[in-house]
């Protein structure tokens, strides 16, 4: 057991050295002592006490914390059968002990006490809201529930926890499993460096042709360029019927997505509540489902006159132009590149041979350390791929964060971009040491062909930026409470307002050319095709705010109406009917893989992206309007200010304080609107 890498905590963990046997043994010690502390801190021989509380209690479960999330995202990042086995059969046993942990009333009883306390009226703001949530965190938990109640709610935790697991590794299993051995002939359109890419996939099983898979780097050029159209509507089918009952049974998600959507509405009962969207929201800004909705329907209406627009113009031109007189669901990305093309004089392909990986994550280092005071340097940790780099953040010489790199898509990788904590800011109990924050960021781009660097489009960087927003909020942080640290205890509407908010320097002209760098001249990104993108920014802005409000309203409304787990197809059908003006075709089954509300934490909080956009298109507008010619948006004074008021405050207090202590107001939807085109 000395030499089980997962026991070891002291430092970073040793990812070279984690095996699928290890997982056990170490959870086994870990659950034990993590039992302990619980029944030792529930005692009479502890004092009501933050300190001491802290003390037995927090340091046990941060170590076993560690220790699995280590794990859960080997099984994201790096997954085999055999690390996959040995997850599943101790997800249960998490589940359990983190369950009971919630429910525990001798515990709830001490926090009640605490908060009750001299002490309690007395703790530091982050102290007394941390101790807040963790009582309304209690009550969610289900510790006010008695009996079979109690042992009810303990079961569907369980329950509900294999089942968003099951539904993770369908969508994965059924992405990796897919293959298509397409000839040259058949790839007409499709750019040099991803035939380049499928022929070396292809090769590399010994097999003739390109190996064409539904992974993004590869799926979606082809739905943008192939200009096949079978090919395009083969792939289309494909990747829009993942993990339903169109593929293999074994990995279909229909019966997962009833059960999960059917036991959230009991737990919800349980609680007291009418729907688990009424449970969702509890610890979130919004203050109700209906609320949301409108919310929702209110953009969407503001919207739709541009949405329409956007279609009627993206027909015309399949007609005309494309001779596609019945536009298709796979036709769609393919006229949208046509169109774009025809419209503004540049492709996404020809933009992509600037974003060479280096030259972004240079300018995207120098962006940072100019607007937040801080360096950003190479450091070394063990790590699970060789592609897989490591990086420290430090402020005049002192270590702020480190944060782990992992860019590229491959099989056993989940798909998708997601920002993850390895460990948060906090100051030890048990050491009186301050423990820097480490954070994982994944991105799932292609990986350069031969010698030759990894080409990002547009899309590409704008996600890389995007998820070193979420880094930020969990690394610059400087709250030493575990509980409010960082994103730890920010309302989860808000928590895409920094990941969102550095999006926008994707397009600004001083900070892009410094992003680029031409893979073969080494020139910087033209300024006249910089124009062009600007000039394209809000294409068919109206449909992608439909596309999103329309994600964001089934999932509300599958969680906000009780009886919805048997009509999950037929509430997206409604909505699509009531929202969207580009509906797929019947056999689409999006929901499938909706990974967010089924196996994430965006159940009944998919509108997060667009509540909080608001809040970002806001924030971002300070920077705006205090743009000069000489540095442009990039205001150090401004940058320190959003600094010290959101990122270094992260969940010391609620969102909306943090955005007023940086606006001076509450915020307004007009950017939103403005940078969208929309207003």
């Amino acid at each position: 057991m000395s030499n089980n890498p997962l026991l070891d905590t002291s430092g970073l963990p040793l990812f070279d050295q984690i095996k699928p046997e290890h997982v056990t043994p170490a959870i086994d010690v870990l659950l034990k002592q993590a039992e302990e502390a619980l029944n030792k801190v529930t005692g009479p021989a502890v004092p009501a006490d933050y300190d001491a509380l802290s003390l037995l209690l927090d340091v046990a479960t941060e170590r076993l914390g560690r220790a699995w999330g280590a794990v859960g995202h080997l099984n994201s990042v790096a997954d085999t059968a055999e690390l996959r086995a040995a997850f599943n059969e101790n997800l249960p046993r998490i589940t359990d002990f983190y369950t009971r942990l919630g429910a525990d009333e001798r515990l709830y009883a001490k926090y009640k006490a605490l908060a009750q306390s001299e002490q309690g009226q007395t703790l530091s703001a982050p102290r007394k809201r941390a101790l807040d949530n963790a009582l309304r965190g209690f009550v969610l938990g289900g510790a006010e529930l008695q009996g079979a109640a109690k042992e009810r709610f303990a079961a569907i935790q369980e329950e509900q926890a294999a089942l968003s697991q099951a539904f993770s590794e369908h969508v994965m299993d059924a992405t990796d499993a897919y293959a298509y051995y397409a000839t040259t002939d058949e790839l007409a359109g499709i750019p040099q460096d991803v035939q380049d890419a499928t022929a070396a996939a292809a090769q590399a099983e010994g097999k003739a042709g390109h190996k064409l898979t539904l992974h993004m780097p590869c799926y979606l050029p082809v739905m943008q360029y192939a200009t096949r159209r079978e090919l395009r509507e083969k792939m289309y089918r494909a990747y829009s019927t993942r993990a339903s009952e169109f593929g293999p049974g074994e990995q279909d998600n229909t019966a997962l997505m009833q059960k999960i959507v059917a036991l959230r509405q009991e737990e919800a009962q349980l609680l007291g509540y009418g729907t688990f969207a009424d449970v969702s929201l509890v610890p979130k800004m919004a203050q109700s489902p209906q609320q949301v909705m409108d919310f929702l329907r209110d953009l969407a209406k503001r919207a739709r006159p541009f949405a329409e627009k956007d279609m009627a113009e993206l027909r015309d031109f399949a007609r005309t132009e494309c001779g596609i007189g019945d536009l298709q669901a796979w036709d769609v990305a393919f006229v949208s590149e046509k169109l774009k093309e025809a419209r503004y004089a540049f492709s996404d392909q020809e933009v992509k041979q600037y974003f060479t990986e280096p030259t972004v994550l240079k300018g995207l280092f120098g962006l940072i350390e100019t607007l937040f005071d801080v360096t950003i340097s190479p450091d070394t940790a063990p790590v699970w791929h060789e592609s897989v780099r490591f990086f420290r953040i430090e402020r005049r010489g002192e270590l702020i964060g480190q944060f782990y790199l992992d860019p590229y898509a491959r099989s056993g990788k989940r798909p998708g971009a997601w920002m993850d904590d390895v460990r948060g800011r906090w100051k030890r109990p048990d050491t009186s040491a301050t423990q820097t924050p480490v954070a994982h960021l994944v991105c799932n781009y292609a990986k350069g062909v031969g010698d030759k660097p990894a080409l990002l489009t547009h899309d590409d960087v704008t996600t890389l930026f995007h998820e070193f927003g979420h880094g930020l909020h969990h690394m610059l942080t400087k709250v030493e409470d575990i509980g409010v640290s960082g994103i730890s205890g920010v309302e989860w509407d808000a928590v895409e307002l920094p990941s969102q908010f550095m999006e926008n320097f994707c397009w600004e002209w001083n900070v892009v050319h410094k992003l680029t760098r031409h893979v073969d001249t080494v020139a910087s990104l033209p300024r006249e095709l910089f124009d062009k993108m600007t000039a394209a920014k809000n294409f068919q802005s109206g449909m992608m705010t439909l596309r999103q409000i329309e994600f964001s309203l089934f999932d509300m409304r599958i969680h906000a109406e009780a009886g919805n787990d048997q009509r999950v197809q037929a509430v997206l059908d409604e909505v699509r009917q009531e929202v969207a003006v580009n509906i797929p075709p019947s056999f689409n089954r999006f929901q499938h893989s909706f990974s967010h509300i089924f196996a994430g934490g965006y159940a009944a909080g998919y509108y997060s992206y667009k509540w909080a956009e608001v809040l970002s298109a806001d924030a971002y507008a300070a920077f705006e309007e205090a743009a000069d010619g000489q540095s442009g948006v990039l205001n150090t004074d401004v940058g320190r200010r959003y600094r010290e008021a959101i990122l270094e405050a992260g969940g010391s207090r609620s969102a909306l304080e943090n955005f007023k202590a940086f606006r001076g107001r509450e915020p307004q939807i007009d950017a939103l609107l403005r940078h969208q085109g929309m207003s």
